[in-house]
């Protein structure tokens, strides 16, 4: 039922626990599989809860959303949901027409690649990078190229069915310590976008990481340069040091997108190196670095603070068409 699958979202945008997300979801698919004339009977006879995947608030959802209003506890999330002040964001945001980061159930994303790109077109979304992790980052079950190459075939596959919408293919691709990247350079070239991030070392004194920053950001196999400071908020893990004027520099020559990342526990860069990035003429990426579809919808915080620190915005990435994306990604320029 749509409630139930908005009260998911919802959670997931407000990083609720997932067994909370999962309760709605779960319930969701249970009614839509008894079908409306058979959960509209159970509701007028009280039997709701004892459908498998159904509790208490699951039932209650959908009893107030069979009689014709919105659910109490729906009304209560949509009154929540955080979103900037003074509608802030939503000039560029209304211009996104894509996102380069995000993840699927594949490495440590929550929902199914279908999932994830049907939610991203429900969004208004022309396109998305599908980004899961590369093989060294086995916590988050990083891809081995052996899993990467069936994955591309799973998209290809999508993309039959989904057209005008498209779903890029990608990696977030492990910036080793002396700057290599954690992936076979000949599958690397097959991807659409590559984004590559620092996820280890990130204590590194500032200037080996500069180099290591430097090496990965002008590889031309490289597309963006994510979440760059590697913080986490708030107060969770500092920010990486590196000389950001030479980074930005060189990601300003070499043509490589600088990350804008949505992640209400990243929001990395802060101002200050935006700022810095902005005048080092480099483009970006305003992404959500999402791991659930409900996350896809951060793309306004990253909006706001593109705003805030003067980002051109066409010299955002995510405001182009597929078409201008991939001419980017062979060229290392822009449209116009």
């Amino acid at each position: 039922m749509a409630a139930l699958e908005r009260i998911a979202f919802l959670l997931e945008r407000a990083l609720a626990p997932s067994y909370r997300v999962k309760a709605f979801r779960n319930a969701a698919a249970a009614l839509a599989a008894l079908g409306p004339d058979q959960v509209a009977a159970r509701a007028r006879a009280g039997t709701l809860e004892a459908v498998r995947g159904v509790g208490p608030k699951t039932a209650q959802v959908a009893r107030e959303a069979l009689a014709g209003g919105v659910p109490a506890y729906l009304a209560r999330l949509e009154g929540e949901a955080g979103r900037p002040a003074g509608g802030a964001g939503a000039a560029l945001r209304a211009l996104l027409r894509g996102d380069c980061h995000l993840h699927s159930d594949w490495s440590d994303g929550g929902s199914p690649i279908e999932e994830m790109g049907r939610t991203a077109a429900e969004l208004g979304h022309e396109w998305a990078v599908l980004t899961d992790h590369s093989p060294r980052l086995t916590v988050a079950r990083g891809l081995t190229a052996r899993r990467l190459r069936e994955q591309l075939d799973v998209v290809a596959e999508l993309n039959e069915r989904w057209a005008p919408f498209r779903l890029l293919t990608g990696i977030e691709c492990d910036i080793l310590p002396d700057g290599s990247l954690d992936q076979e350079p000949e599958l690397l070239e097959r991807l659409d976008v590559v984004v590559a991030s620092v996820h280890s070392k990130l204590r590194m004194d500032a200037a080996a990481m500069t180099r290591r920053m430097v090496r990965a950001v002008t590889n031309p196999l490289v597309d963006v340069l994510g979440h760059c400071t590697g913080r986490l908020l708030p107060d969770k893990r500092p920010e990486s040091e590196f000389d950001a004027e030479a980074v930005f520099a060189a990601c300003a020559g070499a043509g490589t997108a600088v990350e804008v990342n949505s992640r209400p526990e990243r929001l990395d860069p802060p101002r200050r190196l935006l700022r810095r990035a902005v005048a080092a003429g480099v483009y970006v990426a305003v992404d959500t670095d999402a791991h659930a579809p409900g996350q896809l919808d951060w793309q306004i915080l990253g909006c706001a603070r593109a705003e805030e620190c003067g980002v051109p915005p066409e010299r955002v990435v995510t405001t182009w068409s597929a078409r201008e994306v991939l001419e980017w990604t062979r060229t290392r320029r822009g449209p116009g």
